[in-house]
């Protein structure tokens, strides 16, 4: 890791993360990223001294503290002056404990997802979006609803919007753009998608389907290769599409086939080993997936999740399922913050 002098001024880091064009430059900004947070955010300097890793002491990436994601559930992860301008919390089922995302600047989301998107994708709008999910309204904590907005609302195309409620009105609209030439992304959660492929079969040439996962208790579980086999065959595809991030993350990676996740020049996954979480494995094995994400500046940037994955050399990754018992893994000091 290259260790400069001093920390930036966080508005020219701010500035410096979406710019980032080589390994070095990512190691860079991370370095001053784990400054920043070393000194301004109160809760993951308690995790990096009870690991005895201060700044002094941290010699690479392999050494910098991953926080469990767990903390976002009972902490609010904030750095710097501790303002915030909006709340997402993680999705769950009734009763179940959520995370919150204090997020310091909505705009800071915002200039993460679009460049994401555009940088997969291209210009957003070239795009009509469809999307199989529920409204903003219904769901105003939601991070993945509303970046979805403000991917529509950036587009501006006309058609685009949300149509979780009236699939049929989406075969319809799916059937006009394609005899358009529209290019389109029709994007939602799993169960959706996959209702949506059992009562309309509609051929596709025009259009991505993109999933980000989750059941969510609507029906059975399957695995990502039985999805992805069933919407393929329905909507006459070659490839499905996925969208990888939560609540607790500024950035997503993307997918554009075969359930290979590739990240934006600011986001980088590394894979831990299941008995020990401070111990980063080598490509082609299997164990718990950590992720910097420095678009995550203000809260945290270095998230230690609660998914199971492989890395591969070339840096893309899979996503091969969840830790059991995921929230009493891990690390024994939380109970210490």
């Amino acid at each position: 890791m290259t260790k400069g002098t001093g920390l930036p001024d966080i508005k020219e880091l701010e500035q410096r993360i979406f710019r980032i064009g080589s390994q070095e430059d990512f190691q860079q900004a991370a370095w001053w990223a784990f400054l920043y947070q070393y000194e301004a955010n109160p809760i993951y300097r308690q995790f990096c001294d009870l690991l005895k890793a201060d700044p002094q002491k941290v010699r690479g990436l392999d050494q910098v503290p991953f926080l469990p994601v767990e903390m976002f559930k009972n902490h609010r992860i904030l750095a710097g002056n501790q303002t915030w301008e909006k709340v997402f919390r993680s999705s769950g089922t009734t009763g179940m404990e959520r995370s919150s995302h204090h997020i310091h600047r909505l705009e800071q989301y915002r200039k993460s997802f679009l460049k994401g998107f555009e940088y997969f994708y291209g210009p957003v709008q070239d795009y009509c979006l469809l999307a199989l999910l529920p409204g903003y309204a219904d769901n105003p904590d939601s991070s993945l609803i509303y970046m979805v907005q403000e991917l529509i609302r950036e587009g501006g195309h006309p058609d685009s919007g949300f149509f979780l409620e009236d699939p049929g009105r989406l075969a319809d609209q799916l059937k006009q753009l394609e005899k358009r030439g529209q290019k389109t992304l029709l994007l939602g959660v799993s169960f959706a998608l996959l209702d949506m492929a059992e009562r309309y079969q509609v051929p596709l040439k025009n259009t991505i389907v993109m999933e980000t996962g989750g059941m969510k208790g609507r029906r059975a579980e399957i695995t990502r290769e039985e999805l992805h086999h069933k919407l393929m065959k329905s909507f006459d595809l070659q490839s499905i599409h996925s969208e990888y991030g939560m609540a607790e993350l500024l950035s997503q990676a993307y997918s554009q086939g075969g359930g290979r996740f590739q990240t934006p020049p600011w986001m980088k996954v590394f894979i831990r080993d299941y008995y020990d979480p401070f111990h980063l494995l080598e490509p082609g094995k299997s164990g718990g997936i950590n992720i910097i994400d420095l678009a995550n500046l203000h809260s945290c940037p270095f998230i230690e999740t609660k998914d199971i994955g492989r890395l591969h050399t070339n840096g893309s990754f899979e996503v091969l399922g969840r830790f059991d018992n995921s929230d009493i893994r891990g690390c024994n000091l939380l109970s210490d913050i």
